[in-house]
């Protein structure tokens, strides 16, 4: 319970490196996320839909998968130094694979058969798209976006170990002056965002959820 005391008032004495920490940390997370979604959508649904460009993309970011982030950030460095750069490259390469990998099953795995009653009833294809597809295929996209989420929160820590900011900045110095309350001011926060992101998206993957015939 000390360490906790210790940690909340080290925070409010530090409040407005805080809230700079936080604010990084929050810029480090939403451009690739964005990125990611730009690229990772777009990618999943050819991907679902072309089997040469299955293999090439969904195995070589499976492959990307297997790199450790610590270790991209560091390959970024000869390229980009020790940056925001660096750290923002990284996680883009990181959050992109759940978000393709998660959009091209969603719209793989829909049943052909529905595709062609719809057809059948006369709707163009960019109707079936957009009123038949893209809702069956919602839920599925969306927990891809979670992951990547959620990793990209937590993996934005490593960020500043290459003087890149954010939330890690503090858990950095906890382990360089062997304190950890001060340790806590960084983590804590960044398994609270970790935890909202997983309890916001999940909830809207509910929300998006085509009823069931049980439902109907």
């Amino acid at each position: 319970m000390t360490l906790l005391t210790d940690a909340f008032q080290y925070a409010v004495m530090n409040s407005d490196r805080l809230l700079s920490a936080l604010q990084e940390h929050m810029l480090l997370v939403l451009v690739p996320l964005i990125i990611g979604m730009g690229l990772g959508l777009p990618l999943g649904f050819w991907t679902a839909r072309s089997p040469w460009a299955s293999v090439v993309f969904i195995n070589g970011f499976n492959a990307l998968r297997v790199i450790p982030s610590l270790a991209i950030l560091f390959l970024a460095i000869p390229y980009l130094g020790l940056s925001t750069q660096s750290a923002m490259l990284a996680l883009t390469i990181l959050v992109i694979p759940p978000i393709l990998i998660s959009t091209d099953a969603a719209f793989r795995t829909i049943d052909p058969a529905i595709r062609e009653a719809a057809r059948g009833m006369g709707m163009p294809a960019p109707q079936v798209l957009r009123r038949i597809e893209i809702p069956l295929a919602l839920p599925v996209v969306i927990a891809g976006i979670k992951t990547a989420t959620v990793e990209a929160i937590a993996s934005a820590t490593l960020a500043a170990f290459i003087g890149a900011g954010g939330l890690g900045s503090f858990v950095v110095l906890g382990f360089a002056l062997y304190d950890n309350s001060v340790l806590l001011v960084g983590a804590v926060p960044v398994a609270i965002l970790s935890l909202g992101a997983e309890i916001s998206f999940s909830a809207l993957q509910r929300w998006v959820q085509p009823p069931s015939r049980s439902d109907a």
